[in-house]
């Protein structure tokens, strides 16, 4: 920022404002610097919520359970307050509603599990503070007894997330006042209230149960390695592919492999939100467990991620100007890439065929196997040339073509078989 030199007849007296100019001038650049970023993370969270508000509206999916669970969290508070307020008449209907809302959790098993350990670590800390304050007869003596025991019991593994709520119990305990064995008693009720309310409707109306991770992580894993295949074989048929080229390659294998821890988790996810649902509830919402591919599906996807990432290392030696392997003529490669291509169309059909956007015998399963021999036999007589006249390329090309029939083999199980 410039500033227009001084007048020399108006020259301003010393201390005249200058720290205030020099001070609004720091303000300015500060709101330069800093204006526009707030307003593009607002700008970025309103795009998200507003992409998030239209897959609700979209169909089924994460946003949409998002949505189911946050309501049933709130009815179940509501149900809880009406049956602790209205229909019992308890004038602080406080705990049943609190311990209900926070048992809504995104699986049956997990609602219970956490109902539990959430009303062991409240039990405890209601009867630890209660018998502080009786040894003591003080408010702030029984805070000091009882809170470093209960936050070191909050670590302790078996209370899971939920240890902190035995401390948090225990200061409401004593700020409420005078604690008698019939307030301990209330408030112990109260909890188990909650806690059988907001598993009863968690369980009972819509119970969570997510099998569609499975299928659309899986369809991800086919679909994406379909687009990691047609990369590499577009920039082998160009023939414009070097190291870097073949890092970017190697970075795209190692994200098939994230992906496949994620499928895991929602393999280990799915199977929990099974347990502890009901035959009926579960035909009531038109879930059937056999909706999950079977675990056999991701073991066979794992061994194709293992087979691209041992493709795209073979390239990588290949593309090394300090390796010895060299890589094979232009003309096998991009008879290679047209394999690669064939491949990857069984991948992306494979896709659709998890999430139901093709027939259910279809998945790459129906494509012709001729031109797939047909590319392979030219392949294996560039093999026989090559290991006529030098080894380098023979290693890369048979190292190629091994991966390539191992690929296909799994995407389209039976066809080499076949052929």
């Amino acid at each position: 920022m410039t500033r227009a030199p001084d007048s020399p007849d108006r020259t301003p007296p010393p201390d005249s404002g200058a720290p205030h100019q020099a001070a609004r001038g720091r303000v300015r650049l500060l709101g330069q610097l800093l204006g526009p970023r707030p307003v593009h993370a607002v700008r970025q969270e309103a795009g998200r919520v507003g992409r998030a508000a239209r897959a609700v509206l979209r169909g089924p999916g994460r946003e949409r359970d998002l949505v189911v669970q946050s309501l049933k969290a709130a009815g179940a508070a509501l149900l809880a307050w009406v049956v602790a307020k209205v229909w019992l008449g308890d004038p602080m209907a406080l705990m049943a509603p609190w311990v209900a809302l926070v048992m809504v959790q995104a699986t049956v098993y997990s609602s219970l599990r956490r109902a539990a350990q959430q009303c062991a670590a409240i039990f405890v800390g209601t009867l630890l503070a209660s018998a502080a304050e009786a040894l003591t007869g003080d408010t702030l003596a029984a805070l000091a007894v009882s809170l470093p025991v209960l936050m070191l019991l909050a670590n302790w593994s078996r209370f899971g997330d939920q240890g902190v709520y035995g401390a948090t119990t225990a200061v409401f305990t004593l700020a409420a006042g005078s604690v008698t064995a019939a307030s301990v008693g209330h408030r112990l009720w109260q909890t188990a209230l909650g806690a059988v309310i907001g598993v009863g409707v968690n369980a009972l109306v819509l119970p969570p149960i997510h099998l569609r991770d499975v299928r659309e992580n899986l369809a991800a894993v086919a679909r994406e390695a379909g687009d990691l295949l047609c990369t590499v074989a577009a920039e082998l048929r160009s023939g414009d592919w070097d190291a870097r080229t073949t890092a970017d390659w190697s970075r795209g294998s190692a994200r098939l492999e994230h992906r496949l821890e994620t499928l895991d988790s929602a393999r280990r996810w799915s199977r929990e939100s099974l347990r502890l649902t009901s035959g009926p509830l579960r035909a009531l919402r038109g879930v059937r467990a056999s909706y999950v591919p079977p675990d056999t599906e991701d073991e066979r996807w794992g061994r194709i991620t293992g087979h691209m990432r041992a493709l795209t290392r073979t390239l990588a030696i290949a593309a090394d100007e300090d390796r010895a392997p060299a890589p094979p003529d232009a003309e096998l490669l991009r008879t290679y890439a047209d394999l690669l291509e064939q491949i990857a169309g069984a991948c992306r059909a494979e896709s659709a065929r998890l999430l139901g956007e093709a027939p259910a015998d279809d998945g790459g399963r129906g494509l012709a196997e001729q031109p797939r021999r047909e590319l392979h036999g030219r392949l294996q007589e560039g093999l026989r040339e090559h290991a006529g006249r030098e080894g380098a390329p023979v290693t890369v090309l048979g190292s190629l073509l091994l991966q390539a029939d191992s690929l296909w083999a799994e995407t389209v199980p039976g066809a080499v078989r076949r052929g």
